[in-house]
């Protein structure tokens, strides 16, 4: 006789865990992400251009938020 247990796991259970696992792998790239744009940043001060340092701050920002979000 084949004795089945119930799944006690949820949708939200299922949908937390594959979350988990899609920051742990967007996490390193998010690394290096940030260190792009900080060294965009960094050639945009050297060169005194408003633009590109407006951008790449609200860029680090952007990245900043989510690195937030994702290690929470």
């Amino acid at each position: 006789m084949i004795h089945e247990k119930a799944c006690n796991v949820t949708m939200d259970q299922v949908i937390a865990a594959l979350k988990r696992r899609d920051a742990e792998e967007r996490i390193p790239v998010l690394r290096l992400e940030l260190d792009y744009e900080l060294a965009t940043l960094y050639d945009a001060l050297q060169e005194n251009d408003k633009v590109q340092i407006r951008k790449s701050t609200e860029r680090l920002k952007q990245l900043s938020r989510e690195m937030l979000l994702l290690e929470a």
